[in-house]
């Protein structure tokens, strides 16, 4: 069975090609893009002969319906939009209402237990950044949100006066000395990276201090920066979710 996994986050569309086990064929998109040049700008890059489409989407129902009419036409197939659950494939959910746990949260958690099955810290940098935790049992202990890189470079630029808009560095934050920035572009953007890092290592060490042994594992656009940011080890797996909806197809129950 060959499968087209979607991966639709409110910054990129993130796609793989499921097949004999293996995801091959990844590759992502700027939702950008997508609204400047239309959904063909993503079509145009998939395969037509896939034998079931799979979905994560966090870019709204709206989107959601252009994206299943494109690809109705493109593949000949409807798109199967994974929901959150109260619990499966070895995960509980801990929201009292689990639909509204977002569903790229849910299916990172899935393809993080799928690899590890023991307690870890799942970390989705995107434009928010979501840490999830999982006890040894599977259970889901509850997460946090808070705004990503990106967002919190805007924010300071939108709230102040004398602070300009800042991008974001593709360098690694040096983790030395360096940290305090000399200029205001470095300050705000090393205060932004060590935010996320802080908020990541806190609840690390929050586990610990609570009998657990966590592993880290990170995903999400931003993933690499808080990567070379954190003083624990951590596992980069930048498809993770793609892998969650490989693993909830293999195993549908």
């Amino acid at each position: 069975m060959s499968a087209l996994l979607l991966d639709v986050g409110n910054s990129r569309v993130k796609w793989g090609v499921l097949d004999d086990g293996e995801i091959r064929r990844t590759g992502h998109i700027a939702q950008e893009d997508i609204r400047q040049q239309g959904l063909a700008v993503l079509t145009t890059k998939l395969p037509r002969r896939v034998d079931v489409v799979y979905a994560s989407n966090v870019a709204g129902a709206s989107f959601a319906t252009r994206l299943s009419g494109v690809i109705g036409m493109h593949c000949n197939l409807d798109v199967h939009f994974v929901r959150s659950e109260k619990r499966g494939w070895g995960i509980t959910n801990s929201y009292r209402q689990p639909r509204r746990l977002g569903v790229d949260r849910w299916v990172a958690m899935i393809g993080a237990w799928a690899e590890l099955q023991t307690t870890c810290l799942i970390v989705d940098a995107g434009t928010a950044v979501t840490i999830d935790a999982i006890d040894d049992e599977g259970i889901h202990l509850g997460g946090q949100i808070i705004p990503g890189l990106e967002v919190m470079l805007n924010s300071l630029s939108s709230a102040t006066s004398d602070i300009p808009l800042i991008k974001a560095s593709s360098k690694q934050s040096p983790g030395d000395l360096r940290m305090f920035g000399r200029n205001t572009a470095a300050a705000v953007r090393e205060g932004a990276e060590n935010a996320i890092a802080g908020a990541v290592e806190r609840a690390f060490r929050t586990l610990r201090a609570n009998a657990h042994d966590p592993t880290i594992i990170l995903t999400g656009g931003g993933a690499s920066r808080i990567l070379g940011s954190l003083e624990q080890a951590a596992l980069h797996r930048p498809n993770l979710v793609l892998h969650g909806l490989a693993h909830m197809l293999e195993n549908a129950q």
